[in-house]
């Protein structure tokens, strides 16, 4: 059992859940850490990590059949807490890869949309986005003003969406679309004419990741760009939530690499003659780290155990994303405090991680969406408008 570990919540795991877990940690370890500094400084994302990661199987890890690695909930989970553990850029592409393109296609696509794309992406060749926020509909995406109207045998394409993840380098965009038959879903390739994808500089956070504006201009689409099974906005909640299961791992792991670091610093770190962890108030800093990290991973753990049962409601998705990434965001301030000046640096980790925090904590679901939604189940009263 890991010293920090004092639940023993590795024993919650199967010896095949701890090889994976291996595995992703020494990925993490020889790809994204030694790199990382440079990437987040230069605002750069590397392309290139895709097909490292779909070798890994690592893209669309929890989907069934055509090319998808077919893995559990849980070992999907594991994978994005050791991957946000390096930087939440990187967790972030996997997850708007997988749990959002992937996803809409393999939920809600045709047979012929499946066997085009999904092998591809689960191989890290074919990179896709999800298009469903806008610039003035973030949190109540009824309000999108992004159309497709029916022409002919087509559909013709116009609006904006904002803060897509990996659009500039997509070559298929999952775009949801106001219609006379509700909210659609359409697979549009990147290169058709009136597709404009402009990365959005400069960002405080997710600095190795990639998001953007996009601008839709008469793009005309077949019908067979359609996602057949989609209709409504269960379309779009459908992989969101998939999206935000992901979260409840990750940002545990952002939380667990900046409790490390700072509980390394602070054992060798001397001031006044003997090592910052020996001061009382040090150590109450690294304890209240240690029992938030300890129980978000149980939660994590327990809601992944309900989505392999199949017995997972969205409402408890809710807890987890609301409770870890709150948690995760303090954990990760109060880790810089122990690091002083230091702390403000690239070459600690805890200040990088609470600024990408800044933006999980904000994207699938603010804190206050996911107190609403809680609170309509406390009380039986939506209060969302």
């Amino acid at each position: 059992m890991a010293t920090s570990d004092v639940l023993n919540l590795d024993g919650l795991l199967s010896a095949q859940e701890l090889e994976l877990r291996d595995v992703v940690r020494g990925f993490v370890r020889d790809r994204i850490k030694p790199n990382i500094k440079a990437w987040y400084e230069d605002a750069h994302f590397p392309v290139e990590i895709a097909r490292e990661l779909g070798e890994l199987g690592l893209l669309g890890m929890h989907l069934q059949g055509y090319g998808c690695p077919g893995r559990s909930a849980v070992e999907y989970g594991i994978a994005a807490m050791e991957l946000e553990a390096g930087d939440s850029g990187l967790r972030t592409f996997v997850s708007v890869q997988g749990s959002l393109a992937m996803s809409a296609v393999h939920k809600w696509g045709s047979e012929e949309q499946k066997n085009t794309y999904l092998p591809g992406m689960a191989k890290g060749e074919i990179i896709g986005c999800f298009g469903l926020t806008e610039p003035t509909a973030g949190s109540d995406p009824s309000s999108m003003q992004t159309t497709a109207v029916r022409d002919g045998d087509g559909w013709v394409l116009n609006g904006v969406k904002r803060w897509i993840g990996l659009a500039s380098i997509a070559q298929i965009a999952v775009i949801w679309a106001a219609t006379d038959e509700g909210v659609r879903g359409f697979l549009v390739p990147t290169d058709s004419p009136g597709f404009t994808a402009v990365p959005i500089e400069p960002k405080l956070s997710m600095r190795a990741s990639i998001q953007c504006d996009l601008t839709f201009e008469d793009i005309r689409l077949p019908d067979t760009a359609r996602l057949p099974g989609a209709k409504g906005l269960r379309g779009p909640f459908s992989c969101l939530n998939e999206a935000r299961y992901g979260i409840i791992w990750g940002s545990m792991g952002a939380a667990r690499d900046s409790y490390e670091e700072a509980l390394k610093y602070s054992l060798q770190r001397m001031q006044f003659d003997k090592p910052l962890a020996a001061y009382q108030l040090t150590q109450e800093k690294l304890v209240n780290m240690l029992l938030e990290i300890q129980k978000g991973t149980l939660l994590a753990i327990h809601t992944g155990r309900m989505k392999d049962a199949g017995t997972l409601q969205p409402v408890q998705i809710s807890v987890g994303k609301l409770n870890n990434c709150r948690e995760a965001i303090t954990i990760c301030r109060e880790a810089r405090t122990i690091l002083g000046g230091n702390g403000i640096t690239l070459d600690y980790s805890p200040l990088r991680h609470a600024n990408n925090l800044e933006s999980v904590r904000t994207y699938e679901g603010t804190d206050e969406v996911h107190t609403l939604i809680l609170g309509q189940h406390i009380t039986g009263s939506p209060a969302f408008r």
